[in-house]
């Protein structure tokens, strides 16, 4: 078996590699800008995202603790607020555990299309931050694709039911665990440069989850340069 941390990251012409989690708020704001940068600059037919596990999860041993995302959603949301955020809403114990299954579900809808997986994405990235719903369901992670309008609902349940993504999900984590990522997100475009929380500096006040983050710098224009590049590179 080829070692996956050596796999080649730099993606065709068109194409954007986004290596992130959907418990990270910073992947949340990094994916809304690349849609909506994307969608302003007429480039929704020259330019697709391929999504890759960034599985926090995996690489803390340990899943993400509620106290932290709930640190970050009001910092965080003053920066993109139509990325859509709230603090959790539903009963405590239907918050996620896992993202695994929907990060998986998100590679399975690849075999789909491009556009399928995208979609899929954007919708589970809402569901959690925007509409407090339980994504590490399977129920809800059909629902979300189901409303997308893009996604094979039958196909999807059929992927999830016999794991075919779950290799490609353990190949990404262990490329997220190896110096060659860096977070979640982060971008590489088909020139060969790659670009970690672009546009982002931050800090943090305090230990995760008790403290905040503290944002030294935040360009959203770094997404116009990088959508044009994966166009014309």
């Amino acid at each position: 078996m080829s070692d996956p941390t050596t796999a080649d990251l730099t993606p065709q012409r068109g194409v954007v590699t986004v290596f992130s989690d959907i418990w990270c708020s910073f992947a949340h704001i990094a994916v809304h800008r690349l849609h909506e940068t994307r969608a302003r600059l007429g480039l929704e037919e020259q330019v697709s995202f391929d999504l890759r596990a960034f599985p926090l999860e995996l690489l803390n041993d340990a899943p993400s603790p509620r106290p932290g995302t709930d640190s970050e959603v009001a910092r965080m949301a003053s920066l993109e607020p139509s990325a859509g955020w709230q603090l959790w809403q539903a009963k405590d114990w239907l918050y996620p555990s896992t993202t695994l299954p929907a990060l998986e579900a998100v590679l399975a809808a690849k075999a789909q299309s491009l556009n399928a997986s995208e979609q899929l994405d954007l919708g589970l990235r809402r569901a959690f931050w925007a509409e407090s719903r339980c994504i590490s369901h399977r129920k809800v992670i059909l629902d979300v694709a189901a409303d997308t309008g893009a996604v094979d609902v039958d196909a999807l349940a059929e992927a999830l039911d016999d794991g075919r993504a779950r290799r490609a999900l353990s190949d990404q984590a262990a490329l997220a665990k190896s110096d060659r990522v860096d977070c979640s997100p982060h971008l590489f475009l088909p020139d060969g440069s790659d670009h970690p929380n672009p546009g982002i500096d931050v800090d943090w006040e305090g230990a995760y989850g008790i403290g905040w983050p503290v944002i030294a710098a935040d360009d959203p224009k770094v997404y116009e340069d990088i959508l044009l590049r994966a166009a014309t590179e």
